[in-house]
């Protein structure tokens, strides 16, 4: 779509070293002669002119000698803070060597090392001893916003607690929310709630940036979450508000309490849930069986696992299962959830088996694989952050089932993953499907090349982001997400032709596609203004920023 759109044509007052300064003008050494003569450059760049690719071209040789991931991850936040359109062209253009740069898993390192590495300010920090004057620093935001990654840094990826280091999650966010989504950068806004933490060696560390104070709680803590949620719709009555790690006993609370008063979803739960069901649609595709035919077992029943499950008892329901619960078996570490036990948080509950559906299993807590073994399990998940939670035994009792499990370790970074794709391959002799949070090489198995799918929600967000925010949506729906997994995996009759899900090179057209079905089903539940089919497409094409140069001129 990018060559059917004419350039843009940007005015600007800035001249010289301050409009080199912008990273969301500056073209650096792609500036024409024309430019370079009308806008105060001529003799402050070398004089070649060069094209997008050309930098492109340079930019990869670049990012080839950096030594470690690290590196590459502060070399390309550098570039970003230097020349946006450049930085977001490169992602597209290298999205698979990318991707685990500017995410995960390399964002996981880049956050606690945040204090060490930190050069430029990439967001807002909201810090609660300066709660007071919240409206004044929202503010001070000096553009229009239409999305906002927000995050209280206590559970970042399976690393715990970062406090303001997790910061970078929001930016990696927001940074697939324009590469792939099409969100402009600039109407982006990445958010940390600096709240405190209980990080011992975040507080003992002399270069720590944060708040030097252990996390606050209870009353203190909502009714600052109450203040942010209520000055952040003052400000931008029309954004987007993604909720990102957040804890578990906070994260489902938080996007209930607040989804109806300002357009917002929590990626942990919601988002992970729709990319899981895309990823778990497309595998069974290939086989004799349907959803409403698979048991699942869910170990980890912390927000993601949970909000798997609750994906799940739609869908089902959806397909004519009367009691979705009996197919839906959910793991924390002391085991099955049931109504028999008095330790399950409120967003566990609903999902807990009532004693009846586990007839004579024994009290106590089960091995995974025994479970497995009496619910007649054919999809296991693993959110855990428990590496190596899925040994032999336990994979091999899914083929007791069926000989062609799902299985689907989707704890992040990698040193997190309940097991690996090449262990699994190995154990199920090729017959299982496999999908991951974090990325893995193929797998070759008896001559047989095994492509494994990264299950990585940026083939939801940024296309669920555009949508809802392109047709102006008041609300993310459980039918809206479940719409967004549907788009995903429907690239052709039968599923994807290799691996679980669609190459992720094509994650910028399925953005598009998320977006125009999200946009219609928001429409079709009187979520937006009356629409017809082609004013979504419109609105949602001529909102798709894309990283091409404009022609800059003085104003």
């Amino acid at each position: 779509m990018d060559d059917v759109k004419p350039t843009p044509i940007v005015s600007t007052a800035l001249r010289g070293r301050g409009l080199l300064a912008d990273p969301g003008l500056n073209k650096g050494t792609a500036f024409t002669d024309e430019e370079r003569t009308s806008l105060g450059l001529v003799g402050l760049l070398p004089d070649s002119v060069e094209s997008i690719d050309e930098q492109l071209a340079r930019t990869r040789n670049e990012f080839d000698r950096m030594h470690d991931d690290l590196e590459r991850h502060i070399y390309l936040r550098a570039l970003q803070d230097h020349n946006e359109t450049l930085f977001y062209a490169f992602l597209r253009a290298n999205l698979r060597d990318t991707m685990p740069i500017v995410y995960t898993p390399t964002v996981g390192m880049a956050t606690q090392q945040f204090s060490r590495i930190y050069r430029r300010s990439q967001g807002l920090f909201l810090s609660y001893r300066n709660r007071d004057s919240m409206a004044e620093q929202l503010a001070n935001v000096d553009h229009p916003v239409d999305v906002v990654v927000v995050t209280d840094g206590e559970r970042i990826l399976g690393l715990g607690d970062q406090g303001v280091g997790g910061i970078g999650i929001p930016n990696g966010k927001l940074a697939l929310y324009s590469a792939f989504g099409g969100i402009d950068p600039t109407r982006t806004l990445p958010i940390v709630l600096d709240v405190g933490t209980n990080n011992e060696e975040r507080l003992a560390d002399p270069e720590y940036l944060g708040w030097r104070n252990e996390r606050i709680s209870g009353d203190e803590y909502d009714s600052f979450i109450d203040q942010f949620v209520t000055e952040l719709g003052n400000r931008f009555p029309s954004v987007l508000l993604q909720w990102e790690d957040f804890a578990s006993h906070n994260a489902a609370r938080l996007v209930d309490a607040y989804r109806d008063r300002i357009l917002s979803f929590n990626d942990d739960i919601e988002g992970t849930a729709a990319v899981a069901l895309a990823a778990i649609w497309s595998a069974i595709s290939g086989t004799d069986r349907q959803l409403a035919d698979q048991q699942f077992c869910i170990v980890g029943a912390g927000s993601a696992g949970t909000g798997i499950a609750d994906m799940l008892v739609e869908a089902l329901r959806a397909e004519g299962v009367e009691e979705p619960l009996e197919r839906l078996w959910l793991l924390d570490r002391h085991g099955l959830l049931h109504d028999g036990r008095d330790d399950l948080e409120p967003y566990q509950a609903p999902l807990a088996h009532p004693r009846s559906h586990i007839g004579d299993w024994p009290d106590g807590q089960l091995a995974i694989d025994e479970v497995i073994r009496r619910s007649g399990a054919t999809v296991l998940i693993g959110v855990s952050g428990q590496p190596g939670l899925f040994p032999e035994p336990v994979i091999t009792a899914l083929l007791d089932n069926t000989d062609r499990p799902v299985v689907m370790p989707l704890s992040n970074p990698t040193s997190r993953i309940e097991a690996t794709p090449a262990d699994i391959i190995r154990w199920t002799d090729g017959g299982a499907l496999v999908a991951t949070g974090s990325p893995f090489e193929p797998v070759e198995h008896d001559g047989v090349v095994h492509h494994i799918s990264q299950a990585n929600n940026v083939y939801v967000f940024p296309g669920l982001g555009l949508g809802a925010v392109a047709v102006g949506a008041t609300t993310v729906t459980p039918r809206m997400l479940m719409t967004a997994a549907k788009a995903v995996y429907a690239v052709e009759d039968g599923g994807v032709a290799d691996g679980v899900l669609p190459p992720l090179e094509s994650v910028p057209e399925v953005s598009i596609r998320i977006a125009q079905a999200v946009a219609r089903q928001a429409r079709d539940d009187g979520l937006t203004e009356p629409m017809t089919d082609g004013e979504i497409d419109a609105a949602i094409d001529e909102r798709m920023w894309r990283p091409i140069y404009p022609t800059v001129t003085p104003g």
